[in-house]
């Protein structure tokens, strides 16, 4: 494990969030499609579950995805920013089937604030250990979507969203076999 459990799921979870978008439309269309996701990432605490909920959840969801590709100067500033704004305040917590970990908001703060401090914690640990080269974009070319590569030689280059690692050994195989036949 590269990082703590809890700052491995926060990435993975960040990173699902912003793929929501890749896959032709929008999956979070309605506070109901939110809650969905929000079980499935194992989020806890109070959700509203309103339009204005959803809205917000939204545009945190963009201001995370540019966190993929800042400089580190940039992605610093990023994270002091939201924990700033939601004045964060770290503490040990252990709740349902989770060890200890770290929360930084109350349980009844709005969602976005929560989603988007647990994201910044996480990235706090990536920039503490100098492993931003660890959130990466999707290395097919038709693809925007992003990821964490966990791998422990860092060589992980596509998402698991499209199919796309697959797609291009598909094509390099396609290719290989074209050049030797032809």
């Amino acid at each position: 494990m590269i990082f703590a459990h809890d700052t491995e799921m926060s990435l993975l979870s960040a990173a699902r969030l912003v793929n929501t978008t890749v896959e032709g439309g929008d999956p979070m269309r309605t506070p109901a499609d939110l809650d969905a996701f929000l079980d499935r990432e194992q989020y806890s605490g109070v959700r509203v579950g309103d339009e204005a909920e959803l809205d917000e959840v939204l545009v945190l969801r963009h201001r995370v995805r540019e966190l993929w590709t800042m400089t580190e100067d940039e992605l610093v500033a990023a994270v002091n920013a939201l924990l700033a704004d939601a004045r964060a305040l770290p503490q040990l917590v252990k709740h349902d089937h989770w060890d200890w970990h770290l929360h930084a908001t109350e349980a009844t703060d709005p969602l976005a604030k929560r989603v988007g401090v647990e994201t910044a914690m996480a990235l706090v640990d990536v920039i503490r250990a100098d492993e931003r080269d660890r959130l990466k974009v999707c290395a097919a070319e038709d693809c925007d979507a992003v990821l964490v590569d966990l791998s422990k030689n860092r060589s992980k280059r596509y998402c698991d969203v499209g199919n796309c690692g697959n797609r291009a050994n598909v094509a390099a195989y396609r290719a290989r076999k074209a050049a030797a036949s032809g």
